[in-house]
């Protein structure tokens, strides 16, 4: 037990291990990245405001987390190192030593580091928001701005300057549209202008002129706002954004040379920008809205990069803490083990190997511990070997006596061994049920105790000729009475000899031919009552005719005292007849139908039967008690009422035609089983007559024919049912019929 705990140990130390540097190098990674996540979020962070820096200050957390998750880590090995000196554990104090030094060695240089680095970082944040940076950023601004207000100017001016000619030429005519194209054409590349178009009143483009080094773009619909909008008279400029483009656009009204009021066209001009300097335009005001913001928290992110440092500065002291543990670990752990080892191997345990994992003088030294152990843990072996062999020869001695056991209990023959001496030695189940034994209460006995006496005489008989038989063995059949019944019985004695030949005892096996025998009789008897039926049944009528004719031709010459004649041809008549019956017995017995189930109820059939004796016989009280829960079954409804038939009448008739005869039926819905049970009071039947109660010519009556109980069991065995006779209490007896439930 302890040996396989140590083991165990052994097992599950180095696991516990690498789960822990598994977790180190895990935290490591993630401080290493960290710092380079928060770098990236200062960049992310300038597009957002400062209220919405929630994944900073969540990653600071983090940081704080995983240190302290570290701390934890450190804290709890020098938790341990201090227990284990305070036990005497070998090799703690000289751990404690190295330990003390690596965290020494670490922690001057770290904090040196981190105090010019904090320096560094403070003077770098201030020089970010000094007022040039601050300043250049609102010129760019401003600068951007005024590009676009020239460039509204300038639309709007060129503009008019169009809108006035076209009026003074009145170039919208239809007869001028030629001279207007014309125009438009050389103003376009005069004024250096992108797009120039011209919209009459009803909303239809007259002329569209684009400098040819411009993208092919649809610029304004003929119905749309702005056109609309200069119709109405507005004079307006405006700054549309085109795919990545900006159009600055000056929209101007044409007025009617007669009317002022009147509008009669539009004139739009636009300036192309290839890049959208609105775009440039919000990024510089979101710049300059995002570093005053930031310049208002300075403070803050010098503590957020001193925080970080100081983060860094506390891993790196953990970092040696933790590899001064390793490294004392690995210097006084194989120390401390091969101390443990050698007192276990004094107190017996040779079965411990120490892991080496070192090849300087320690690994050595460990090597040869373990091939010590290796040497004495051989030779313990071979000892253990020689007994593993003679517990596995008992235990196969064992399996084999186990199966011969098994084999012995479920054989149907009967099998019963006596050793030399004549004492029991196996009986088994198939023996126990046939012989009324208990196995384990003669197994042990002399046989000569346990078998009755009257038995004594065949059994001698049979030992006496099998001891002169040459062969060791004999076979013979025997009918011997058991409890009420008589069996029959195969019975072979075998004779027992070792190897060298020297008797060890004797085995029986025995198998029961009684129901064999019984189905032979049944067979034989019914060929006999075919034969018979077949020779006496065809006379039996011309000698009945001819008596019956005799009496009639003859009666009248004798004198009317003489009575001889009148007897002697009734006798004839009365004998025939009942020859008749006989001869009618045989030939059903002998050919019994085959039975034709259909769907019926018990105690319907039960019912019909009994009605007829209940009128028949009024001395008799009948009585019934029928199962209402009897399911419907497929029998053969007239050869079951034969069956009930047969035995109330032999009821009435152990009745004397006085006394009692009850009818029962119950249904066991578990088994599936239908119970039919007719009992009378009457005189009974003696114990020796059960045996053959149903077999054919057997008979308690001496008017019976034997054949009636036959064809009932013949009957209920073609229903896959069963039938036996007891003992009915106080006096009579009881005919129990067992068939399948078969529901339909």
């Amino acid at each position: 037990m302890n040996q396989a705990n140590d083991k165990i140990t052994k097992l599950k130390k180095p696991r516990r291990r690498a789960r822990e540097w598994v977790l180190l190098i895990l935290i490591v990674l993630v401080l290493v990245l960290i710092p380079q996540l928060e770098t990236e979020l200062i960049d992310l962070s300038s597009q957002l405001p400062i209220s919405n820096n929630i994944i900073a200050l969540g990653l600071i957390n983090l940081n704080i987390l995983l240190v302290l998750l570290f701390l934890f880590l450190i804290f709890r090995n020098l938790f341990k190192l201090m227990l284990e000196r305070r036990r005497g554990v070998p090799g703690a104090k000289l751990r404690s030593k190295l330990v003390g030094a690596f965290i020494a060695l670490s922690l001057v240089p770290t904090m040196l580091l981190f105090f010019v680095s904090a320096g560094f970082i403070s003077n770098s944040i201030d020089n970010w928001f000094n007022a040039q940076v601050e300043n250049a950023l609102d010129e760019s601004l401003n600068v951007a701005q005024t590009f676009y207000r020239n460039s509204e100017a300038n639309a709007l001016y060129y503009a008019d300057q169009l809108a006035q000619q076209i009026k003074q030429g009145k170039l919208l005519n239809e007869e001028n549209l030629p001279q207007l194209r014309q125009l438009i054409k050389l103003k376009q590349q005069e004024y250096n202008l992108g797009i120039v178009e011209v919209f009459s009143a009803t909303h239809e483009e007259l002329v569209r002129v684009a400098n040819p080094k411009l993208p092919i773009i649809k610029i304004t619909s003929a119905t749309s706002d702005p056109v609309r909008e200069g119709l109405q008279g507005v004079r307006f400029s405006q700054i549309s954004p085109v795919g990545q483009a900006d159009l600055i656009r000056g929209i101007v009204p044409v007025q009617s040379n007669w009317n002022p009021k009147d509008i009669v066209g539009v004139v739009v001009v636009n300036y192309y920008v290839p890049y959208s300097l609105i775009n440039k335009i919000k990024e510089i005001a979101s710049s300059v809205d995002q570093y005053k913001t930031t310049k208002q928290i300075k403070g803050e992110i010098q503590q957020g990069y001193v925080i970080i440092l100081l983060l860094i500065a506390l891993i790196i002291i953990f970092l040696a803490t933790w590899f001064g543990f390793h490294l004392a670990r690995g210097i006084t752990v194989p120390i401390q083990e091969l101390a443990e080892a050698t007192s276990r191997v004094a107190s017996g345990d040779l079965d411990i190997q120490l892991e080496t994992r070192s090849t300087d003088e320690i690994g050595t030294l460990v090597k040869a511990f373990n091939t010590m152990t290796t040497d004495l843990r051989q030779g313990r072996i071979e000892v253990e070997a020689a007994n593993l062999e003679l517990q596995n020869s008992n235990t196969e001695l064992e399996q084999r006596r186990n199966y011969m056991e098994i084999v012995l209990a479920n054989v149907t023959a009967g099998v019963v061994s006596v050793d030399r001496y004549g004492r029991l030695t196996t009986v088994n189940k198939s023996a126990e049920n046939l012989l009324h034994f208990k196995a384990e209460k003669i197994v042990g006995e002399d046989f000569r105790k346990v078998i009755p006496s009257p038995y004594m005489p065949q059994i001698m008989e049979l030992l006496k000729e099998l001891f002169y038989s040459e062969k060791g063995t004999i076979r013979q059949q025997l009918t011997i009475p058991i409890g009420n019944e008589k069996y029959t019985l195969l019975i072979n004695l075998t004779t027992l000899r070792d190897d060298q030949g020297n008797f060890m005892g004797t085995v029986a096996v025995f198998d029961d031919l009684t129901q064999l025998f019984k189905a032979q009789r049944m067979a034989a008897w019914r060929e006999v009552a075919r034969r018979i039926a077949h020779e006496i049944k065809n006379p039996l009528t011309p000698i009945q005719l001819s008596a019956q004719r005799l009496r009639r031709r003859y009666l009248s010459r004798f004198e009317s005292e003489d009575n001889v004649f009148d007897d002697c041809t009734q006798m004839i008549s009365r004998q025939v007849d009942e020859l008749k019956n006989l001869v009618n017995e045989f030939s059903n017995f002998a050919r019994m139908p085959a039975t034709k189930p259909t769907p019926n109820n018990l105690n319907e059939i039960v019912n019909e039967c009994l009605i007829l004796y209940q009128e028949g016989h009024k001395n008799i009280a009948f009585s019934k008690s029928l199962d209402k829960n009897l399911p419907t079954s497929n029998l053969d409804r007239e050869q079951i009422k034969r069956v009930i038939i047969n035995l109330l009448e032999n009821a009435v008739a152990a009745l004397d035609d006085k006394g009692k005869i009850g009818i029962e039926s119950i249904y066991n819905p578990e088994l599936q089983i239908i119970t039919l049970t007719i009992s009378d009071n009457g005189t009974g039947i003696r114990d020796e007559d059960k045996p053959r109660l149903f077999e054919p010519y057997f008979s308690t009556k001496k008017t019976g024919t034997g054949l009636g109980l036959a064809i009932v069991s013949t009957i209920i065995s073609d229903h896959n049912g069963y039938i036996r006779v007891r003992d009915n209490s106080p006096k009579g007896s009881r005919f129990i019929i067992e068939l399948p439930a078969n529901i339909s």
